[in-house]
């Protein structure tokens, strides 16, 4: 995310990548305003035009809308904001979507201050935009799976297979075919990603070797590494950022202090540690002073349905800095932020028993 203009209760952005649009999608809620560049169709200019009729001519203009709903999925291309048009040329009051796609300029406001939890989240968009991009590749014989770690998750790029469909090849007694695979692969992924950017190769056996060789031999001058883990696919992928394998390559992503995090959670539930979930015990554990950090996903933070002590869980986290706690914005687009979903969304690392 670029900041273009900040005030209190204005920000001009512009999207510079995906997860601009998952924090955009948790930054622009109901009943704040969002502008943008956008197209109306002025329907003046429709009629009759040598007997036929004439369509209304789409003019771009700036369109500024009151916003009711927004849609998007996990690293997908575009967000849909949904609103009421409360300034453009004409159509006031009329109903109008905007697509926001990466590379577009978008002017969030709302009636009051931005709360720091927003500004938190700005800030991560805004720190992970310089950050390096990094590949990974989880490597078996007959299979090659492409992610993109982000601030967010894993972003599943390309697939690259073997195995199914017509005659099944056996690659140990046909390396000539293998060969030509890992070639293709090479090939095809070195193409699709810029050449400054590292790879992480990783899986369970020692096909990741021989591409580590191949890629070395074929003049690659990206960083490259070679990890083993104990699974295949995705979850070997999670893996990686779970244990903390790739070490100070990934250190600096939110997501990395996020599982880490998470995982230390997990740790102590397991052993009957310092930690605390549960409306019941989250309050009484923030009344006792005991919370020393708490770890939230992003979009319970925000759901105004969601109550936690008879308040918002907005208004129940600002009291966390008055005993010293921190908190953690979660995405959930990973597999420990799915643990977090199951135990209700929030977990507290404590300080003291309670």
């Amino acid at each position: 995310m670029q900041i273009l203009k900040r005030e209190p209760m204005l920000w001009r952005l512009r999207i510079v990548g995906q997860d601009d649009l998952w924090s955009l999608a948790r930054l622009a809620r109901k009943g704040m305003s969002l502008g943008m560049l956008g197209e109306r169709r002025d329907q003046t200019t429709a009629g009759e035009e040598g007997g036929r009729a004439k369509s209304a001519e789409r003019k771009k203009m700036w369109i500024r809308l009151r916003i009711e709903t927004t849609e998007y999925q996990s690293f997908g291309d575009n967000l849909r904001c949904h609103g009421i048009i409360e300034e453009a040329k004409f159509d006031l009051g009329s109903h109008h979507t905007h697509n926001i796609a990466v590379g577009d300029e978008i002017e969030l406001s709302c009636i009051t201050e931005f709360l720091d939890t927003d500004r938190q989240l700005l800030q991560q968009a805004v720190d992970a935009a310089k950050q390096v991009q990094v590949a990974l590749a989880v490597v078996e014989n007959d299979e090659v799976i492409l992610f993109h770690v982000t601030s967010r998750g894993l972003r599943e790029s390309t697939t690259w297979t073997m195995r199914g469909g017509g005659k099944r090849v056996d690659v140990k007694q046909s390396s000539g075919v293998a060969k030509g695979f890992r070639e293709r692969v090479i090939r095809e992924l070195s193409e699709s990603l810029a050449k400054e950017t590292p790879l992480i190769l990783c899986g369970p056996g020692h096909a990741r070797e021989l591409y580590l060789r191949d890629m070395k031999n074929s003049d690659q001058t990206r960083f490259i590494s070679s990890i083993g883990t104990s699974m295949s696919g995705r979850a070997g992928a999670n893996e990686i950022l779970r244990e903390g394998l790739a070490g100070n390559l990934l250190e600096d992503y939110a997501i990395s202090k996020e599982i880490s995090l998470l995982e230390e959670a997990w740790m102590r539930v397991s052993t009957n540690g310092l930690v605390a979930y549960g409306l019941m015990e989250l309050t009484k554990a923030r009344n006792d002073g005991a919370i020393e950090t708490l770890l939230i996903s992003a979009d319970l933070l925000r759901d105004e349905e969601a109550i936690i002590d008879g308040t918002s869980w907005q208004l129940w986290c600002k009291s966390l800095s008055d005993i010293g706690g921190e908190m953690v914005q979660c995405s959930t687009d990973h597999d420990s932020g799915q643990q977090l979903l199951g135990i209700g969304g929030a977990i507290a690392l404590l300080r003291f028993n309670i």
